[in-house]
């Protein structure tokens, strides 16, 4: 799943944990003698980063198939070639120090950095990179779809990796995904590897290395310092992190308040305005690329009428959600955010009840005709997307159409769209989404392009056409730019409009609280959720 996404929903908050979004469970305290303390003073040795997520944080440990919450965890114990810069909106050096590409965009060379080792021990090398992404590909699950364009990968030495695709696509940005991407030591184990990553093990070559793993436990991770990290630990660093799950955010936020945790990944929006006022903790309110998006049942049920599908986008009340969210979300235009390619202007949609009542009465239905019953599932706990269901479910009822929608953890809800019988799925299921890279082919190809079995795509749009045209975004993306965007813009048109697959109430605004002590924090998008805790500096 996502947090969310996949996507768990994010609890309360929201996100990913989409996997962006999910779910949230009532938890038992920690361990005895696992880490709660907050940050230590700068200076000593055993600072601990605690994050606090408010939704489970592992569902996968195997980095080839790893797809959920875990990212925010595993982007501190892994490392990938590249990594995305959000201010130059291009990918940076990590563990690739340069790469350069042919000039028809299909051969890609990698010059790897020298010195850096594994958890295990083992050098990374081109060969060690070579046979993580080939193992990678050949599982085929969570995010592997990325590698899609490579035929072939050799190992030239030690640093040179050189990849051969089948179509050009923007490689670089491919390498730095928050999924999918990492490079790992494929023999970590002369047992099954699948699982070892399963047992807790890991086998990276990031910053942090994976101390203890309590399922079920308050405090269910901590990662300690890989000391043979090639950045070195010089200087003022947390030495640990410790993931603490809260489900409720007024624990959460009493926790910071009282030093205790040092970063909430989210409030609502009445405690986020209280963390802005107090001295000891900092705000910071950042655009995403993370959506929310409203899936409408296109292949059963009362919603495969696309006239009802479309008078229940009309129902929404988009500036009454934005409005309530106080600046946690933003208007959305399309299915694409703002600052990504594919996004498109003037595309922001509004309630219009009247015309959703005409709709209705055409197809039976609405004030003094059948009454229109439907089911929605949302993400438990997730206060964004109770605020949603609270608003449509009140425009609904004045046309006639009783809304029943259940909050569910997100495997519940996931599994209820996926059921081998589609008379048990949902009419509109609601979930987060944001992209495995800095690019927006995620949204087409997960959510909208036909799958079978069932996965992210859970409106069930079955079109050949569509699908064609997502097929050949990536490509366009690398050759021709000025041809993407129309293809993407003629997408959403299609999908938003034409055949109503989806509505996206809102783009997501990061609001974070985080203890003062804690230096150089910035939010990254293309990365939801994760804090990269090698880059801070504890404060006193």
């Amino acid at each position: 799943m996502r947090w969310h996404k996949r996507l768990l929903a994010a609890g309360a908050v929201t996100a990913v944990a989409l996997t962006a979004a999910a779910c949230a469970g009532g938890k038992v305290r920690g361990a005895e003698g696992s880490p709660q303390p907050g940050t230590s003073s700068a200076g000593t040795t055993d600072a601990t980063f605690v994050y606090v997520p408010n939704l489970d944080v592992v569902t996968d440990w195997d980095p080839a198939s790893s797809y959920s919450n875990e990212i925010i965890a595993m982007q501190n114990v892994y490392e990938s070639l590249t990594r995305y810069n959000p201010q130059t909106k291009k990918a940076e050096p990590r563990l690739a120090t340069s790469w350069t590409s042919s000039p028809d965009g299909k051969t890609w060379t990698f010059t790897l950095r020298s010195g850096a080792k594994f958890h295990t021990g083992k050098p990374v090398d081109a060969a060690a990179a070579k046979a993580s992404i080939e193992r990678t590909m050949k599982i085929g699950q969570g995010a592997a779809y990325i590698w899609g364009a490579v035929d072939k990968i050799e190992a030239k030495d030690p640093t040179t990796l050189v990849f051969t695709l089948k179509y050009p696509t923007a490689l670089d940005l491919v390498a730095s995904a928050g999924y999918a991407s990492y490079v790992y030591d494929t023999s970590a184990t002369s047992d099954d590897l699948k699982k070892w990553f399963g047992e807790g093990h890991d086998a990276g070559s990031g910053p942090y290395t994976i101390d203890t793993w309590q399922k079920g436990q308050e405090t269910e991770l901590t990662l300690k310092a890989f000391d043979g990290y090639w950045g070195g630990w010089d200087g003022a660093h947390y030495k640990k992190i410790a993931y603490r799950v809260t489900p409720e955010l007024t624990t959460a936020w009493q926790l910071l308040q009282r030093g205790e945790v040092s970063f909430v990944e989210r409030l609502n929006p009445q405690l986020y305005a209280q963390a802005s006022g107090t001295p000891s903790v900092q705000t910071s309110q950042t655009p995403s690329f993370q959506n929310l998006l409203t899936l409408f049942n296109t292949a059963n049920g009362p919603l495969k009428d696309v006239r009802l599908r479309q008078a229940v986008q009309k129902a929404i009340d988009y500036d009454g959600l934005v409005a309530a969210l106080k600046g946690a979300g933003v208007p959305a235009s399309g299915l694409v955010p703002e600052g990504l390619l594919g996004f498109t202007p003037g595309q922001t949609p509004k309630q219009d009840l009247a015309g959703a009542e005409a709709l209705l009465k055409e197809a039976g239905y609405g004030p003094g005709g059948k009454q229109l019953d439907l089911s929605l599932t949302y993400a438990q706990g997730d206060a964004d997307q109770e605020v949603l269901v609270t608003l449509l479910s009140s425009a609904l009822d004045k046309l006639n159409v009783k809304l029943s929608a259940k909050p569910l953890q997100w495997t519940t809800q996931w599994d209820q769209g996926k059921a081998k019988d589609p008379a048990k799925r949902q009419d509109i299921f609601v979930m987060y989404w944001y992209p495995d890279y800095a690019d927006a082919y995620s949204w087409f190809v997960n959510v909208i392009h036909s799958a079978d079995p069932v996965s992210f795509n859970l409106s069930y749009l079955k079109d050949d056409a569509i699908d064609k045209e997502i097929d050949s975004l990536p490509e366009l993306t690398a050759t021709d730019k000025a041809a993407a965007e129309k293809a993407y813009a003629d997408l959403q048109t299609k999908i938003i409009g034409e055949k109503a697959a989806v509505a996206v109430p809102y783009v997501q605004n990061y609001q974070r609280a985080y203890a003062k002590s804690v230096q150089g924090y910035a939010d990254n998008p293309a990365y939801p959720n994760v804090v990269f805790a090698y880059d801070l500096k504890p404060g006193a």
